[in-house]
């Protein structure tokens, strides 16, 4: 195999192991390293985007919040600013996670 071959095929294995998918409000994407990414859909500054370790740190996260959880909430885990808000509606959008919209004003979301 070349170089050119060899780097060719780490680029697609590369992209075959992150894997991005697209929701209403967010975006995530697994990335090769194993991280976890949640980004505001269509954001394109940091400020927007949320690295997690992996997506089992989500789902740790999203289990310490109490059954009905607002971005107030998801700020005492650490997130702050908008994050907060993103990763609210990140779980609201993705089926892993078990909730519900409650209210949108403040934003709030339900376990179920």
């Amino acid at each position: 195999m070349t170089s050119t071959d060899a780097a060719q095929l780490r680029d697609q294995l590369a992209d075959a192991l992150s894997r991005a998918r697209t929701f209403t409000h967010t975006e995530a994407t697994h990335r090769p390293d194993g991280s976890y990414v949640v980004t505001r859909r269509g954001a394109t500054s940091s400020g927007h985007r949320k690295v997690f370790d992996s997506f089992e740190a989500v789902v740790d996260l999203f289990e310490a919040l109490p059954t009905t959880f607002t971005a107030d909430d998801v700020g005492r885990t650490g997130l702050s600013g908008s994050r907060r808000h993103i990763l609210v509606w990140h779980v609201l959008e993705h089926p892993e996670f078990s909730c519900e919209l409650r209210r949108r004003q403040p934003l709030t979301a339900r376990k179920v």
